[in-house]
Parts: C-alpha cells; sequence; structure tokens
C-alpha cells in the first residue's frame, strides 16, 4: 500500500491526511482555541513513533511539529486562529521552508533574502530541499534580514514569484526547490531575528524525527527477528546459529539505547530543560542505533532484504533519510565535543574542580 501511495504525488494519501485531522492528531500540540487538543511534546512523541513503526508517509513532524511549532511559538493570535485552526483541521499543510543549498543544518538564513518597502516585504532566493514543499499550502521561510540575523516569514503556496519543483527523495517522500522572486511575504509574529527560535524548532524537530526513527527501528528489529525464527538454512532456522542471535541482540540493545534517549529527550523538552542539548543528543545516539539496525536488518536477510518487494529496505531507506534532516549524527557529535569544555571536571571521590 505505502509503495502505491509513494509512486504518485504528493507521495501520501489526502484521505488519511483528513483522518488524522479527525482523529485530532494534526493538532494535538496546540491550543484548544486553535483546533488542538493541548497536548504536550509526550503525546506527539507516542504519534511519531507509531507514524515510524508503520512507515506512513505522511508529513506529521513536518507540518505538525516543525512548521506548526514555529507558528504556535512566534506566530501573532490572528496567525495562530487562521494557520493552526487550518492544519488541525486538515484544510491546509504547511512546511518549514529552511535548508539551503550547501548549508549544514545552520539555524540562520543566507541563500534567501527580506526587503522591506514600507509595510510590506518580498523575498528573494532559493531554499532547497524543502521536506514537501511542492504540495505545502502554506510555507513558513526564514529570511536573511536587512539589518542582519534572521527572520521568519509566511508565504502563500499561490503568491506571485513563487517556483517550486519537487521530487522523490530516497525513502519515497517528497522535497522541493523553492524559488523566491521578489515574493510577496508577511512576517511571523512580531519579526526582527528570530534565530533563537528556529534553533528550538529544529531540535524539537530533531527529538520528533527520533521518535519516529525509533518506530521505525523496533519494526526492523521485529521483522529480523521473526525471519531468523522461521527461514532455515541446513535443515534449521537461522535462529539456531549463535552468531546470528548475538547480532540480533546487539540490534536490540541499540533500539532500547535509542528508545531511552528519546524518551529522555522528550522529557527534556516537557519539563523546559536544554532543549537543543538534548535533541543533539537523541540525534547522536539513534543516528549510530538506525544505521546499525538498518544495515543489520538487511544482512540477515539475505539477498531478500535488498528488494523493493522486502519492507526491511524502505525501513533502512527512511532511516537514513531521517539520520540527514535536520543534521547527522556526526554533526550532533560535534556540536556536543564542543561543549565539553563547559564542563567542570569531576574528582574520583566526587569533589567537582573549578
Amino acid at each position: 500500500m505505502r509503495r502505491k501511495v509513494t509512486k504518485t504525488d504528493p507521495g501520501f494519501d489526502e484521505k488519511v491526511w483528513t483522518q488524522l485531522a479527525e482523529m485530532g492528531l494534526l493538532g494535538l500540540p496546540f491550543a484548544e482555541e486553535h483546533g488542538g487538543a493541548g497536548a504536550g511534546p509526550v503525546e506527539v512523541a507516542i504519534v511519531a513513533e507509531e507514524i515510524g513503526r508503520v512507515l506512513a508517509p505522511e508529513p506529521f513532524v513536518e507540518a505538525v511539529v516543525l512548521a506548526g511549532g514555529l507558528i504556535n511559538r512566534v506566530g501573532s493570535d490572528a496567525q495562530k486562529s487562521e494557520l493552526l485552526t487550518a492544519l488541525s483541521e486538515g484544510s491546509s499543510i504547511p512546511t518549514f521552508a529552511h535548508t539551503e543549498i550547501g548549508s549544514r543544518w545552520t539555524p540562520t538564513a543566507s541563500a534567501v533574502t527580506a526587503t522591506e518597502a514600507g509595510d510590506s516585504w518580498t523575498l528573494s532566493g532559493v531554499k532547497e530541499p524543502v521536506p514537501h514543499g511542492a504540495r505545502a499550502d502554506v510555507l513558513v521561510v526564514s529570511a536573511a534580514l536587512p539589518g542582519g540575523g534572521t527572520g521568519l516569514f509566511v508565504v502563500n503556496g499561490d503568491a506571485s514569484g513563487l517556483t517550486r519543483s519537487g521530487y522523490r527523495n530516497i525513502d519515497g517522500t517528497r522535497s522541493a526547490n523553492v524559488r523566491f522572486d521578489s515574493t510577496p511575504a508577511a512576517p511571523l509574529g512580531e519579526g526582527g531575528d528570530q534565530t533563537d527560535a528556529i534553533e528550538r524548532a529544529l531540535a524539537v524537530g530533531r527529538i520528533a524525527y527520533s521518535n519516529e526513527a525509533v518506530g521505525a527501528m523496533d519494526t526492523a528489529l521485529r521483522t529480523t527477528v521473526e525471519y531468523l525464527k522461521t527461514r532455515k538454512q541446513f535443515g534449521v532456522t537461522l535462529n539456531k546459529f549463535q552468531a546470528l542471535n548475538f547480532r540480533a541482540a546487539d540490534m536490540y540493545m541499540s533500539l532500547e539505547l535509542a528508545r531511552s534517549i528519546a524518551l529522555w529527550a522528550t522529557v527534556v523538552e516537557m519539563t523546559g530543560g536544554d532543549v537543543v542539548s538534548a535533541g543533539d543528543r537523541a540525534r547522536l545516539l539513534t543516528s549510530r542505533a538506525g544505521r546499525h539496525i538498518g544495515k543489520d536488518a538487511i544482512q540477515l536477510h539475505g539477498g531478500i532484504g535488498v528488494t523493493a518487494e522486502y519492507k526491511v529496505g524502505h525501513y533502512t531507506a527512511r532511516l537514513t533519510a531521517i539520520d540527514h534532516l535536520l543534521g547527522d549524527g556526526d554533526f550532533a557529535a560535534d556540536r556536543l565535543a564542543a561543549k565539553v569544555g563547559d564542563y567542570p571536571t569531576v574528582d574520583p571521590l566526587g569533589a567537582p574542580y573549578a
């Protein structure tokens, strides 16, 4: 079913998207006056994990967590009422247009610039890749401000000077090259430099993607274990070979470590802790675990694991795509390593040095 849906644009099932809205999932983290349920990060994490478990191609994290999260945190009351209500109802899909060609997952923008003329703003430049950028009804766009800093703007999907070229990703989802040519835009919220808000939104997105990755890894492991129990070689099932059992056990350890860090990061977000550091830690561990489980799931299946007809390859493709969304494991490791000097050294007897 998923292969059939992802073969044609927009790469997901519009009816399923409507059903998610009817279940209240698209408005889960938003206030009731905006059509939401007023839920928190834990509930969002549960949905993200279930989406990863069944490899659903619907843009939940992209629309609800990233774009919706920025609108909810930065937008004016009027923008929240209009945009979040439409998202919660399933009548509009927003996306966050932030990544630029050659950039390395920074919270700033440079390739798209904002120009002010009186009370109006226009944007010029290119964003790529923009997740589901060709289908999105509304784009939340980061742009370099005339006086310095990075601002956030809202662009309607039918705005003049907006050109979108969509394409298929390795995991069957869609992205787009989005070009702005003096495209009319409205500042999100009060305007000004929103670099800190973008940094936080990216961190929250990393945590949500980590939970989605946990769901995908869980299914990949379960599928592999079931295969080892049923596939016979030399007259016995594969789980009779001790070396293969050890590898499956290693996959389980990677999964549970990733699950623990994703849950911990979600709690940090819920309690108002350092969400940026938590997002990096979750990204690092789930990146390593995703590569381990994805590769071993394919290898333990043998030849069938690399075929398009079998699902473990599709799970590995999604885990690979998640690993490169918003910064991969090496990116997270570099950021965490840069902060090591900020921590005090610890005496073996428990007394910290200054």
